[in-house]
């Protein structure tokens, strides 16, 4: 066998050697229960950076408690008409029991301890008050709007909302 056969025969025995190599590493690799991932980081926030998290809006034992107590649900305080006012709002499950919170006699006022101020319904000359007044329907959602000249209470604010006796403690703007 001349010198140029030997080179090309260990040539061709070397490919088929890396070959089988490469096919038995593959098929180790598959069998092989996955390695773990590592965990991810979670990249620093700058400062200032603003979040999308909100608080929720009352915890769970609180809303039952205004169901059974005063037949209302799906209660929310937020900001519209670029802050200027505050809605808040409610569904209505038990028309007597919800009665307290539509009625006209009773004087409401949105407290916010943070920013040290008492929001009350306004009186417009030709509409009157900013609030619903009629005999609450179940399954009707109903509102009231407060003042926030200045826009002293902002979104993530826990506030009180006082209706007569009704009190609804620590709901968070919107």
């Amino acid at each position: 066998m001349s010198e140029t056969a030997r080179v090309s025969s260990r040539i061709a025995r070397a490919g088929v050697l890396a070959g089988v190599l490469v096919t038995a590493s593959a098929l180790a690799q598959s069998s092989a229960p996955p390695a773990p991932a590592a965990p991810a980081t979670v990249p620093a926030k700058p400062a200032g950076a603003r979040t999308t998290y909100l608080p929720s809006r009352f915890a769970g034992r609180a809303g039952v408690y205004y169901k059974a107590v005063w037949g209302i649900d799906a209660l929310s305080v937020k900001l519209v008409e670029s802050g200027e006012m505050i809605r808040f709002s409610w569904r209505v499950l038990e028309p007597g029991k919800a009665s307290v919170l539509n009625d006209k006699a009773a004087e409401p006022s949105l407290i916010d301890p943070q920013a040290g101020v008492s929001l009350v319904v306004p009186k417009m000359e030709k509409i009157g008050q900013l609030r619903q007044t009629s005999t609450p329907e179940a399954g009707k959602s109903y509102w009231m709007a407060f003042s926030n000249k200045g826009r002293l209470v902002k979104r993530g604010h826990r506030v009180n909302v006082v209706i007569g006796q009704f009190h609804a403690d620590g709901l968070v703007v919107d």
